[in-house]
């Protein structure tokens, strides 16, 4: 008899039936494990929530009081008839993929991920496993990442040009993860000054030990003159704006490969915290799992090209 899943795809996402539990559940569930920080993957209302040490104080600062509990890398902890580990996943400070064992079957659910390595946050660990729930945000070979040091030379480039003609560089990001990235990249280079928003997030990381540079938050004053400002795209849109005095607009992201994504910015840097191609593919094949599911992103191309390598691969709608 073939033994039932170890975690089956809901409406509110991932549920391990044998500890009832959701992996980052978007519906009210009561009792909910999070891979990492970011709003998809963290929302509030859950009965209770378990994540990493590092992840945890990212989470209450944006979601207030809640019940919640930290867990080492590593750790591995009984939750009803399965034991659970969390194992670094390069995606932002704190993220985790999930590991969920029972009776020698594993399952991983990857959460967000990156397999490259920067400065910033814990690097990917590989988690061997008989099922590998992978995100595929990035799951096209036309998503190939340049080094990490090449963005940066090409960031630091554009806002050096952009300080000898006297103006600020405004640099978009996630106030989670990349706005920090982009810091720990460029320090050195220049007076750095931040959205309140970003400022506010890079405090609670500075408290957890993370070496960043020092910043200035912006609260209605412009920047000193050849400042970077890292903000986020929506603060472009409010009255805080209005402040910076003249400046130029570059963002930093992934979807930056792509030209439709660079409108409103006058210059796209290509810098992600998912794997490219290459990275989903490595990442595959070293779990050497016997079956794959994929989720979040290009999920059918990516199965589907799983497929005619020989693995045994779903897409998950």
């Amino acid at each position: 008899m073939t033994p039932a899943p170890l975690v089956i795809h809901t409406p509110k996402g991932l549920f391990c039936p044998d500890g009832d539990f959701h992996i980052d559940p978007m519906g009210r569930v009561p009792r909910a494990l999070i891979t990492h920080g970011h709003s998809d993957h963290a929302a509030r209302g859950m009965g209770t929530y378990l994540c990493t040490h590092q992840a945890l104080p990212v989470i209450r600062h944006r979601l207030g009081k809640m019940v919640a509990e930290g867990i080492a890398y590593g750790e591995a902890r009984q939750i009803g008839g399965v034991r659970v580990s969390f194992h670094p996943a390069g995606h932002v400070p704190g993220s985790a993929q999930i590991r969920i064992e029972r009776a020698g079957e594993v399952w991983v659910a990857s959460g967000d991920y990156k397999t490259a390595p920067d400065a910033l946050c814990e690097p990917f660990e590989p988690v061997r496993c008989h099922t590998f729930l992978t995100e595929t945000t990035f799951g096209l070979p036309i998503f190939h990442w340049q080094p990490e040091v090449v963005v940066m030379r090409q960031i630091a480039a554009w806002w050096q040009a952009n300080a000898a003609r006297g103006v600020a560089s405004v640099l978009l990001a996630y106030s989670f993860g990349k706005a920090q990235r982009l810091m720990a990249g460029l320090a050195g280079l220049g007076p750095i000054c931040t959205h309140p928003v970003v400022e506010a997030v890079t405090e609670v990381l500075r408290r957890q030990g993370y070496t960043l540079p020092p910043t200035t938050a912006l609260s209605g004053t412009p920047p000193p003159q050849g400042a970077l400002v890292i903000a986020t795209p929506n603060a472009m849109a409010s009255d805080w704006a209005l402040t910076l005095g003249p400046h130029q607009v570059a963002a930093a992201s992934g979807w930056m490969a792509l030209a439709a994504r660079r409108k409103g910015v006058g210059a796209a840097f290509v810098l992600s915290d998912h794997a490219d191609w290459a990275g989903l593919t490595a990442a595959v094949a070293a779990t050497q799992a016997e079956r794959v599911y994929t989720l979040h992103g290009f999920t059918h191309p990516f199965a589907a090209w799983l497929r005619a390598q020989g693995l045994s691969a779903q897409a998950l709608s």
